[in-house]
């Protein structure tokens, strides 16, 4: 019978529990409940501090219903809500229920004390918390627990204490609360708790938001009630200007080619909407706490940051405390983003808000906008590099003191020996300098609060979970975060469709076998004898390695072949991904810019051409009319693309509005399939309106997109006029393109965190998720790799989220004085590094190509600690100049005219700089190969891998010799 009872009673809490969740405050009952194991109670404890009461008491109630039970278990639990002032659920699981109609009442009066929790008005939070406990509506302990937040935080985080205790007392407590506020002359709040009528809140004056919520506050939601902030709106007669003096430009000087920011300026000042769990996760940041904030892409981690960043402002200034926040950010377009949908839509009112990129064409130093502005965001290197200023004793620098929050998107990037961890390196080496200073009863260096931003830290590459647990936790110690915080799993909204499309080899590859044909020809002609598949990744390597000691043995035959064959490699790729037409074309261009290299521009001079590079075009020129038919063959087209293009019409043919991204590895085939696209029928018939997006750095033989180029077609993709982006890895991370309904990711898988991201980008609803196989690219058994370690993530930051917290800051600690010590390791080897001992004269640099002697490093001078010329008179004699339309580019002093190459074989050696005035050519060292003291080295790409410090170029001695040149000229020609 017994037996019988505590199922009822187990039945009972599991329909009460979403109720009780509400109604049960967890450090009230956990001690007053004796049959829960200790150990049990202080895994609660640490959910509490990690995730919230209500997930605390989901876990809590897990305990209680547990099997087997103790005798009495039900009626100790009674009295443990009883005795821990929850009396409210020990009526509830006892049935002795509120009517519908002041239960509804109660609901009402709840949800709008909610609205008070996040910002609470002025309130002397020690007198209203002494009467409420004189009222019953506060238990002794929660008094004495509210009083000591009043004293460790302040007022308002008490307030908020004591607002979310009384809302879980019973019926009746809403006004009690309101005589309280009465009595102690709270007449502001009072009156906004019960309007002009002076009435309660009905259900049918349930507050909404008013001001238009935007897409990006939409995406966040997934279900969850929405809890609404507002924040005061005033209308701006001239909000372009946001500043109070004459120093600064208007807010339309810097760069905004689409308007879009001057459009947000001129509106009116939004309200600020968070779900429930967007607050649950802010909660330590609002305490001052470093955290990393971890939520999925579409969650809305930059509107907790908004939120944050206003509450840090509001605080600091009623403190009459410095107030300064700096948004950081990896991307130059995430700069515009940021400040145009996120910060200034909802702080301008109160705030000055500014962007600084490379884009941006502020008129003043970034010190000058630091000091003027509340709120700066920008790119992580602008204030690296003013850090750097500063610590350099400049006066035009800024340093960590004067901020007072950090805010770090993308924070993942936080860790080795990125830009985010130079910054943060700075803060940890001085939060150790001031424990010392502390214990040396000195001053200590203020220094800012932390707030990470992530969609996912990933594993590190980690096989098992001990190291995906340690990766996690030194990106938590490299940004000194307290703890990470994340939305509990039943919250998590319901996944994507995923889908993955394998694909058939081709029954027939006569393109590909001509390619092969001609590579094997290519490999014999050179001695060579590769181990491993035509065109995989693997063979690509083994050539580029080929290269490099064929450039360091001067062994002209095999590096002029292994260049060619990386080349018919990249063909094979495209054979694989693209269209036949699109390897032809690329081989066929290719051979076309490699004969203009041996065109002289002047024809009484002749290029030299090999015999091996005769062989090679040759050797191209006699397959051409064959590749160039079979690629007009539609018949053997790759099974990829066929795949592809069957999963993108049945996207636009099976949805009202459908807009997509397919993700693809290189810039080449990007800009080749949206072109395939463009020219299909099929899909101008149901409406595909297609672009591509790919990176600004300049590493690429293919022509990098500018900021501006790139913000253009994501403007576009926003608001419909492309419904179809064709994208490499630029547009997985951190940019906002909110309404896609699919993602496909084309022949491309990379790690965990991309994978992630990727799924990301599909936020409307009922998105899919599509992995396109091809051939040689292993995509499926990576995604597999991908989704395990996704898993592996989870359970490591659930893992280190239920560490107590001492144990947790032990091995934070711990990896922080690690990472300082290899800090100081590999700035000692940097300085040893940066000490050029060895003489110019002992380094010579030859062609890469023919081999042949250029100069020393006596004839290099440098330009603005940056550019590496030759302005010697010799080496006017060694090339050739040719003019480059890609390259002109207007610089600062200078700008590029074309290029020059070896006057002997064609060989690019860099490009021809006009700087003012003067023309120097400014060499790249990976055109050539570098002996220094007898010892060729093959692989510099960088001037910096070259131990010489390099003469600076004396601009008024060059030109005043060249002045007396042409006056010689002058005085022959007379």
């Amino acid at each position: 019978m017994e037996s019988e009872t505590d199922e009822m009673r187990e039945s009972l809490i599991e329909c009460l529990r979403p109720r009780l969740k509400e109604l049960i405050v967890v450090d009230r009952v956990l001690d007053l409940i004796d049959f829960i194991e200790n150990e049990q109670k202080e895994q609660i404890r640490q959910k509490a501090r990690n995730d919230g009461d209500i997930s605390a008491a989901d876990s809590l109630i897990n305990a209680v219903v547990q099997k087997p039970h103790t005798p009495g278990w039900f009626t100790a639990f009674v009295d443990a809500l009883n005795n821990g002032g929850c009396k409210f659920a020990a009526d509830y699981i006892q049935l002795n229920l509120p009517t519908p109609e002041v239960e509804a009442e109660n609901e009402n009066c709840v949800r709008f004390i909610h609205l008070l929790i996040p910002s609470p008005a002025d309130m002397a939070t020690d007198e209203v918390c002494a009467h409420c406990f004189s009222k019953r509506l506060l238990t002794e302990d929660e008094r004495d627990r509210i009083t000591a937040e009043i004293v460790t935080r302040g007022s308002r985080s008490g307030a908020r204490e004591l607002l979310r205790r009384i809302i879980k007392c019973p019926p009746g407590w809403y006004s009690t609360f309101l005589q309280i506020l009465k009595d102690t002359e709270h007449d502001v709040l009072y009156n906004e708790l019960t309007g002009n009528e002076d009435k309660k809140p009905s259900l049918k004056d349930k507050p909404k938001a008013t001001t238009g919520e935007s897409p990006a506050s939409a995406e966040s939601c997934d279900g969850t009630e929405s809890r609404e902030i507002t924040v005061n709106e005033q209308t701006m007669d001239q909000a372009t200007d946001l500043y109070a003096g004459n120093e600064l430009p208007s807010n339309s000087e810097p760069s905004q080619p689409d308007g879009s920011a001057l459009e947000v300026a001129r509106s009116p000042e939004k309200e600020i909407i968070l779900r429930d769990y967007q607050m649950e996760v802010a909660g330590p940041a609002l305490e001052g706490k470093n955290i990393i904030v971890c939520l999925p892409t579409g969650s809305g981690k930059t509107r907790v940051a908004v939120y944050i960043t206003k509450e840090h402002l509001d605080r600091r200034k009623a403190e009459g405390k410095p107030r300064k926040v700096i948004v950081l950010v990896n991307k130059v377009p995430l700069v515009e983003q940021h400040y145009s949908a996120e910060f200034l839509p909802f702080l301008k009112n109160k705030y000055k808000v500014e962007r600084v990129s490379g884009d941006s064409q502020l008129k003043i130093s970034f010190t000058e906008i630091v000091k003027k502005n509340d709120i700066i965001i920008c790119t992580v290197q602008i204030l690296e590099n003013y850090l750097e200023r500063a610590n350099g004793g400049e006066d035009e620098g800024v340093n960590l003191s004067d901020l007072t929050l950090i805010i770090i998107d993308e924070c993942h990037h936080t860790q080795k020996g990125g830009v985010y961890n130079h910054i943060m390196m700075r803060y940890l080496k001085q939060k150790h300098k001031n424990k010392r200073l502390i214990e040396e009863q000195k001053e200590p260096v203020p220094l800012p609060q932390i707030l990470g931003l992530t969609a996912s830290p990933g594993v590190g590459g980690a096989t098992k979970m001990e190291k995906a647990e340690e990766h996690i936790l030194r990106i938590c110690a490299n940004l000194d975060a307290s703890r990470i915080m994340t939305r509990s799993h039943e919250e998590f909204k319901k996944e994507q469709r995923k889908i993955i499309v394998s694909v058939e080899d081709r029954r027939e590859d006569p393109f590909g076998d001509v390619i092969k044909k001609i590579m094997t020809a290519i490999h014999n002609h050179a001695e060579l004898t590769p181990t491993c598949d035509l065109g995989s990744q693997n063979y690509e390597q083994w050539v580029v390695q080929k290269e490099r000691q064929a450039a360091k043995d001067e062994n002209q035959k095999v590096r002029v072949c292994a260049e060619h064959l990386r080349q018919y490699s990249e063909s094979l790729n495209l054979n694989n991904t693209i269209r036949m037409q699109d390897a032809f074309s690329f081989l066929n261009k290719y051979y076309e810019e490699e004969m203009k290299k041996k065109t002289a521009p002047e024809e009484e001079h002749k290029i030299q051409i090999t015999d091996t590079e005769r062989f090679l075009f040759n050797l191209f020129k006699d397959n051409k009319k064959e590749l160039e038919t079979l690629a007009k063959n539609p018949e053997y087209e790759n099974d990829s693309l066929s795949k592809l293009r069957t999963k993108i019409l049945h996207e636009f043919s099976s949805r009202d509005e459908a807009r997509g991204i397919v993700f693809i590895k290189t810039r080449r085939s990007a800009i080749a399939l949206n072109q395939w696209i463009q020219e299909n029928p099929k899909f101008a018939d149901i409406g595909v309106k297609s672009a591509y997006v790919i990176g600004g750095g300049d590493q690429s033989v293919v022509k990098p997109m500018t900021s501006a180029e790139q913000k253009d077609v994501l403007k576009k993709f926003g608001n419909g006029q492309v419904n179809l982006l064709i994208a490499t890895t630029v547009a997985e991370e951190g940019l906002d393109i909110p309404a896609c309904n699919f993602v496909i990711r084309y022949g491309l898988v990379t790690n965990e965190i991309a994978m992630i991201q990727a799924q990301g980008r599909g936020r409307a609803e009922d998105s899919s998720y599509t992995l396109v196989e091809v051939k040689n690219s292993g995509v499926a058994e990576k995604e597999c790799v991908n989704e395990y370690r996704k898993n592996m993530m989870n359970k490591a930051i659930q893992k280190i989220k239920l560490l107590n917290q001492a144990a947790y800051e032990k091995r934070i600690t711990e990896f922080q004085i690690q990472a300082i010590m290899e800090e100081k390791v590999r700035m000692t080897k940097k300085k040893q590094k940066d000490i050029k001992n060895e003489s110019p004269s002992n380094v010579k640099f030859s062609c890469r190509s023919c081999s042949e002697p250029i100069c020393t490093g006596d004839d290099i001078q440098i330009i603005e600690n940056m550019h590496r010329v030759n302005v010697t008179p010799q080496f006017r004699k060694l090339y050739i100049q040719r003019e480059n339309t890609t390259l002109q580019e207007r610089l600062l002093d200078y700008e590029t005219n074309g290029f020059i190459a070896c006057k002997n074989c064609g060989q690019r050696w860099g490009s021809m700089m006009m700087y003012k005035g003067i023309e120097c050519p400014c060499l790249d060292v990976k055109n050539f190969v570098v002996n220094l003291n007898g010892k060729k080295i093959s692989k510099c790409t960088k001037w910096n891998e070259v131990p010489i410090k390099f003469s600076a170029f004396d601009y008024a001695e060059h030109a005043s010799n060249m002045t007396m040149s042409d006056n010689s000229d002058d005085v022959e020609t007379m």
